[in-house]
């Protein structure tokens, strides 16, 4: 429920270090996502350490199992909030809410004479915000079960089987990949075997509930029901939900007679070795029943098939970009169910299609946060003796960039001129990024973790903050920066002679967008140093490119 949690209107929640622990074990990122929460000073969501404290520290009993003793901890906990905040003379009393999906645990806090609910029953108790009903997570694959009830799908094998199956060669693990073009076909690409690096899974019941990018183990099946990857374009259009016959005579249509040597190893589904689920974009196709609060949500990815889920507010969804989550999938329901998760915007409008191109390419793209942000220099910034002692001067070169035009991220610059004995001087000067940032702080680690700078129609997504990216590791006209530089010495047919690298200070003189650079590069008139320059580097690299193409 960590969207329920993330939302503004839940506020003053405790979260005992017990259950922080479990949610660790089993998710990285909910555990991010929970400790984002409770360092956000808005929310008001405390950590308490109840493993440590005299009064809220329990012993496992004999018998009692880690999952049982944990409940029970988590109960003496709330009882002792409960007696420990009654101590405070205020008019208001602070009433402390257990907030359980466990039925058990439920059952002994409400013996207890604990307040306790499930997650479900505090948010529909909130009545002035029914719009955070549709954020909560199906819990149970059971419970939500479709009323048609026939079983669809094949059991999944539990987890300690299918690892002593893969340990023992009856199963392979590998890696789920979807189809883009046919709804009913998939490969998984199996891990560390040297030969057979691809299986194809054909046919809704053999790909038994997997999701694009899931850990999945495969079962081979016998030669002689082995196929040919399809040529067939099928998309699912959600039309034949319950009609699983139709389904069939298209899984059929897919067993068109090929050669034999055509066909390729196939395999079935029998079990999830690791869920890769993530918030998925897309759209909501309103159902055709009035009044309905079940929905299908098509994602933007087709590799991703529909789900299915409960909103009362689909006509002010319809047409909007929306995110949602898969929560599970029953063996009888023919899509996985979900919940909504947040509205990005209307469909076509720049701002949320750029939102949706970013989340469904994983795309970092948060704010920099302010421990990435503590590790840039101060302002205002200038070269100390210090960074001169270690870096040669090359401010006197004739120094320029020729970067697209309106580009603000200048990350080289270069000069060439003529020495006194006839050869040439090439250099080129790479902003020297290094010096502001030292290997495995927090900036470092960022930038990192994105990689690259992301470029879109109207703006970009910085791997560095724009301090350095378009200020002090760019190389600006007319300003002292810091550079690492390579200088050639090379001879008229753009052989190299010799090479040297060095950490230097530039000042650039002109930064040219390209039209410029070839006005002054085919001007009549023009002399100077740069254009002169200028007409050096795009000789030799004339030659150079020729010298490539001739050699192919």
């Amino acid at each position: 429920q960590i969207d329920i949690l993330e939302d503004p209107v839940i506020k003053n929640v405790i979260v005992l270090q017990t259950v922080l622990q479990e949610v660790r074990n089993r998710s990285a990122p909910v555990y991010k996502r929970i400790r984002d929460v409770i360092q956000n000073p808005e929310k008001h969501f405390y950590s308490f350490t109840n493993e440590h404290h005299r009064e809220t520290y329990i012993e496992q009993k004999p018998g009692e199992s880690s999952n049982d003793r944990n409940d029970r901890a988590i109960r003496v906990a709330v009882k002792w909030y409960n007696e420990h905040l009654k101590k405070i003379e205020d008019e208001e009393k602070i009433q402390v809410i257990f907030l359980t999906n466990d039925r058990t645990n439920k059952e002994k806090a409400l013996e207890e004479g604990i307040t306790a609910y499930t997650c479900e029953e505090y948010i529909k108790s909130l009545v002035a915000n029914p719009d955070l009903v549709d954020r909560l997570a199906c819990v149970s694959d059971e419970g939500k079960e479709i009323e048609s009830g026939k079983i669809i799908f094949p059991e999944h094998v539990p987890l300690s089987k299918l690892q002593q199956g893969i340990k023992s060669g009856i199963y392979l693990q590998g890696t789920y990949r979807a189809s883009r073009d046919n709804y009913l076909e998939a490969t998984v690409w199996v891990h560390g075997d040297a030969e057979e690096k691809e299986v194809i899974i054909q046919g809704m019941k053999h790909l038994n509930r997997a999701v694009h990018e899931d850990i999945v183990a495969v079962e081979l099946l016998a030669k002689d029901e082995w196929v040919a990857p399809s040529s067939v374009v099928l998309h699912d259009d959600g039309q034949n939900e319950d009609d699983i016959e139709k389904e069939e005579e298209k899984e059929n249509a897919l067993k068109t007679s090929v050669k034999k040597d055509m066909l390729r190893p196939t395999g079935k589904v029998v079990g999830i070795i690791k869920r890769n689920w993530r918030p998925f974009c897309g759209m909501l196709s309103k159902s055709q029943i009035k009044e309905a609060r079940r929905h299908l949500f098509t994602p933007a990815d087709r590799r991703i098939p529909r789900i299915r889920i409960e909103t009362r507010q689909a006509d002010t969804l319809e047409g909007q970009r929306i995110i949602v989550a898969i929560d599970g999938w029953p063996r009888n329901s023919r899509y996985p169910n979900g919940h909504f998760v947040k509205n990005l915007g209307s469909a076509g409008d720049k701002e949320t299609e750029t939102q949706v191109l970013l989340l469904e390419h994983d795309v970092p793209h948060q704010a920099f946060s302010q421990s990435v942000l503590s590790f840039l220099p101060k302002m205002p910034w200038s070269i100390t003796k210090q960074d001169m002692k270690y870096r040669e001067d090359l401010r006197h070169l004739c120094v320029c960039s020729v970067d697209p035009p309106g580009c603000t991220d200048i990350d080289d610059a270069l000069h060439c001129r003529e020495l006194e004995n006839g050869n040439i001087e090439v250099g080129v000067h790479i902003a020297d990024v290094s010096h502001f940032i030292r290997p495995g702080n927090a900036l470092d680690e960022e930038s990192a973790k994105r990689g690259t700078t992301v470029y879109l129609c109207e703006k970009r997504i910085d791997m560095v903050p724009e301090l350095l990216s378009s200020n002090l590791c760019s190389l600006r006209s007319n300003v002292d920066r810091l550079a690492f530089s390579c200088i050639w010495e090379m001879n008229h047919k753009a052989e190299i002679l010799k090479t040297r690298f060095t950490k230097s200070i530039i000042n650039s003189k002109a930064s040219l967008t390209y039209a410029e650079a070839q006005m002054r590069i085919d001007s009549a008139t023009m002399n100077d140093d740069i254009t002169t320059s200028l007409r050096g580097l795009n000789k030799l690299a004339k030659i150079l490119k020729k010298r490539r193409i001739d050699n192919g």
